[in-house]
């Protein structure tokens, strides 16, 4: 169908381990919306960062120990600087109010190795859809199609003209081909007018809250296969474990083995044997903690991986996934 989930993933061999956490330093802090802010880090001593691709995130450790994951939404063209915006989210975790109220410039921060799950893939034309700081994702992909000459439009929701982060500089760069559509100003987005006929050779990217991508994914039902791709920042409906009985992890590297029961996660089991595995989101959404598997089966509960990954069994995201096999062995 059109609307299915497509996410391809840029993922780690077997044995391999995530890209060193860099040292960087927030050059500069800025307002971009109500409630939303940007950061643009650089290296201390000058050096070029890693490059990356339109869809890529990062993750930020902050001084606390804190890690989120955020888009890259900066120029991509830029070898010296990132920039990430982070949303205030009053009912999160506190990672992004400690942005907001505490991270100054000229603070370090951690920067772990980048990823991408959400690649911009080639086509005859692009509709980007944002709902709020889904827009994030999308800013590098419009640049990157402006680049090759590929004809696109950007259909951008939101609570408030005020709370759409960059809307202003899209529309004064692009014009005509940036609709901002503010909820209090137009409601709700009109994707049956603009989804209601296919048009092929056209990917539509949509990236925002979960109410927004089940609704374009559901306009999308009747488009060409794959069609649509989306990136979710919460974690789907999960279905019951294929099993409840516990299950051995083994960690291949260090020769420790873990029991893992119902009420905990792999994560937490591997963890507490004295693994290190980075870790974000905690929903199976970011693609942080994904480890190589060497033997067994995992029960695969990530929003990540694709159905091509999931058949593989190679690879897994121990903070939601778990087993259907009496034993998983782990690059560990």
């Amino acid at each position: 169908m059109g609307g299915d989930d497509v996410v391809v993933n840029h993922l780690l061999p077997a044995g391999s381990c995530p890209a060193p956490t860099l040292s960087l330093r927030v050059s500069a802090k800025d307002v971009v919306a109500d409630g939303v802010v940007s950061l643009t880090l650089d290296h201390p001593g000058g050096a070029r960062l890693p490059d990356w691709t339109p869809g890529t995130h990062l993750d930020l450790v902050l001084p606390d120990g804190t890690t989120r994951q955020y888009s890259l939404c900066g120029d991509r063209w830029d070898p010296y600087t990132y920039r990430i915006a982070v949303l205030r989210e009053p009912s999160g975790r506190g990672g992004s109010a400690y942005v907001h109220d505490r991270l100054e410039p000229g603070d370090r921060v951690g920067v772990g190795g980048t990823r991408n799950h959400f690649p911009l893939v080639p086509a005859e034309g692009y509709l980007f859809v944002a709902g709020g700081i889904g827009i994030t994702p999308l800013l590098p992909m419009i640049g990157q199609a402006d680049v090759t000459g590929t004809d696109w439009q950007l259909l951008y929701g939101g609570r408030t003209r005020a709370s759409m982060a960059f809307q202003a500089d899209l529309v004064e760069a692009h014009g005509e081909r940036v609709h901002i559509r503010p909820r209090d100003e137009c409601g709700s987005l009109d994707l049956a007018t603009w989804l209601s006929t296919p048009r092929p050779g056209t990917k539509v990217y949509c990236c925002g809250p979960a109410p927004l991508l089940a609704a374009v994914q559901e306009a999308c039902a009747h488009w060409p296969a794959h069609s649509c791709r989306t990136e979710r920042f919460t974690a789907a409906e999960q279905v019951a474990p294929s099993r409840r009985a516990p299950f051995e992890v083994e960690l291949r590297r260090t020769a420790r083995t873990v029991t893992v029961t119902a009420d905990i996660s792999v994560l937490h089991a591997v963890r507490r044997a004295g693994a290190e595995v980075l870790s974000s989101c905690g929903q199976g959404t970011c693609g942080t903690c994904l480890v190589p598997v060497l033997e067994g089966t995992p029960d695969h509960r990530d929003a990540v991986l694709t159905e091509h990954d999931r058949a593989a069994g190679d690879c897994m995201l121990p903070c939601v996934s778990r087993s259907r096999s009496d034993r998983l062995v782990l690059d560990l």
